[in-house]
């Protein structure tokens, strides 16, 4: 009696059982990043978000490029455009099965090491230096040379009062220039239309 009590409520609830066992042994794919320096102990910021002091490791979503930078007194700041490849079970659309179908949980880890560099320290009487050898610079920059002189040559004399501008001869006239005397006017005839004789008018 009771054992077929058993067999009916597995019969109803057994697939439902099933998949919430299954259901728990699905994993996902854990995508953490390592960053480390050469010296430790540099501020890390990631896509312009502070994380931590190197060594440190943190947790990602996407792949593709990320953009690390490293931040250490007395060194020259390093910025990175990291690429992160994706691995081939996370390419579309292997992903979907790797993240929901395969049991268990799938690490993804990546580890980037940097180099920093030293930062130079230049001596205080080297940039005296720098800034005197660029106020020159300026100066002779907005410095304007001197004028050049005229040419030299014959001076025209100045026009007085009494000094008359030099006339060009002007074009040849008969009997002799303008002003010359006017030729002989021709001679009035003595008489008129039909033989009559002219009269002067009173």
């Amino acid at each position: 009696m009771l054992a077929a009590v058993f067999r009916r409520l597995f019969r109803s609830c057994g697939p439902l059982l099933l998949i919430v066992l299954c259901a728990g042994q699905i994993g996902c794919v854990q995508r953490r990043m390592m960053i480390r320096s050469n010296p430790p102990g540099a501020l890390v910021y990631v896509d312009d978000y502070e994380i931590g002091t190197t060594p440190i490791a943190s947790n990602f979503t996407y792949y593709g490029q990320r953009k690390i930078r490293l931040v250490k007194e007395g060194y020259e700041t390093l910025t990175v455009m990291q690429p992160v490849p994706a691995p081939w079970y996370q390419i579309p659309p292997l992903d979907f099965f790797s993240e929901n179908l395969v049991p268990g949980e799938i690490r993804d880890h990546h580890t980037f090491t940097y180099q920093l560099t030293p930062r130079r320290v230049v001596p205080t009487d080297q940039l005296l230096g720098r800034a005197e050898n660029l106020r020159r610079g300026m100066q002779t920059i907005g410095t304007v040379g001197p004028l050049s002189p005229p040419p030299v040559g014959p001076t025209p004399a100045p026009l007085g009062p009494t000094a008359t501008p030099p006339q060009s001869p002007g074009p040849a006239f008969p009997g002799g220039s303008p002003a010359g005397p006017l030729p002989d006017p021709l001679p009035m005839p003595q008489q008129g239309i039909g033989g009559r004789a002219i009269r002067e008018m009173p």
